[in-house]
């Protein structure tokens, strides 16, 4: 089947190329998500991946599957968006630069590495086809598509990030890659361990906490009505309560973290729930974790305005990070902008 597919491809069928391709393209977007960081990125880069696919059929001669050719087509097109692309980032300042207008931010724990990173709605996995990872993988479905996971990605210069994703999450032989990269295993091999290296410096600390809660389980959704009373509320201390000792508040691009129940406290009380503000929470998924649209309730109408995306890497019941992204993101999500009296 899949070699009538290609005959008719090559001679220029449309509707052939598009059967071909299609079982694919869920995780080819998710690959490019992985290595780019960005959503709207990931898409781009899926697109211009067709196209040179399109126009390169007559080039492909099945030594490699369908599927490890248009990853190495993919790989290549998302590593030259890397070298190409001005990478969006916050201007430069002092941590106050970065908070609401009016509004003077505590001093943060650390001024993190600046990366720019989207939240990947789990919408968008589902579908995947069901081809899974080589006998080489390293990584669980749901660590690799983890916001700890693709931040850590996203810290390793560009063929590195690339090389431990088509290894260590995909599964390809180093032979394979090598291919892919146009490059020597020995290359490969050398990129991996340094990748690794700087993977695991980061994560060593996640591996020893407790799981998340199940999602869609009783516990999960007794968690959900809990912290949804708490923004409704604007009660800062049963937010709080909801944190671990070590939480980390975290708000992509900007390079400002705070870490630990009292810091954050204070931030929460400083910024999110300043002049007695609360909020409509409306809960959803992204990247594997339990998320929340933030709408700010306006008092005097009613009506809720899109705030922001917190996305909760949970331990057991209580938060360890809180990821939170501008209100930008939510329609990817299929969330409106405002939430009506």
């Amino acid at each position: 089947m899949t070699t009538d597919l290609i005959a008719r491809a090559q001679t220029g069928d449309s509707d052939a190329f598009g059967q071909l391709i299609e079982p694919y393209r869920r995780e080819l977007q998710l690959h490019c998500y992985r290595i780019l960081g960005s959503v709207q990125d990931a898409e781009d880069a899926l697109q211009e991946t067709l196209l040179a696919a399109w126009r390169g059929l007559d080039g492909f001669e099945g030594r490699s599957s369908v599927r490890t050719w248009l990853y190495k087509v993919a790989t290549s097109r998302c590593l030259n968006a890397l070298r190409s692309a001005r990478r969006r980032n916050p201007a430069g300042g002092t941590p106050r630069d970065f908070g609401p207008p009016g509004v003077d931010l505590p001093p943060p724990t650390r001024l993190g590495e600046v990366v720019w990173l989207d939240p990947y709605p789990d919408r968008l996995l589902e579908g995947l086809a069901d081809s899974a990872p080589g006998p080489e993988s390293r990584y669980e479905a749901s660590e690799a598509i983890s916001l700890a996971f693709i931040t850590a990605l996203q810290l390793l210069p560009a063929r590195q990030r690339a090389v431990l994703i088509l290894r260590d999450v995909l599964g390809f032989r180093a032979s394979e890659v090598a291919g892919m990269l146009d490059t020597t295993e020995e290359s490969v091999t050398s990129a991996l361990k340094r990748a690794r290296a700087a993977v695991q410096q980061r994560q060593q600390a996640s591996a020893e906490r407790e799981p998340p809660l199940p999602p869609d389980s009783a516990r999960e959704r007794e968690f959900i009505a809990r912290i949804t009373r708490a923004y409704e509320t604007g009660d800062v201390d049963d937010v709080v309560a909801l944190l671990t000792d070590d939480v980390i508040l975290a708000m992509p691009p900007r390079p400002l973290e705070y870490q630990g129940r009292e810091l954050a406290a204070r931030f929460l009380a400083t910024v999110a729930f300043r002049q007695g503000r609360t909020f409509r929470l409306v809960p959803t998924r992204a990247n594997g974790q339990l998320a929340l649209a933030a709408y700010l309730l306006d008092p005097d109408t009613g009506i809720a305005q899109a705030n922001s995306l917190l996305v909760l890497a949970l331990e057991g019941g209580r938060i360890g990070v809180m990821t939170r992204f501008d209100a930008a993101v939510l329609p990817r999500f299929g969330l409106p902008l405002t939430l009506p009296g």
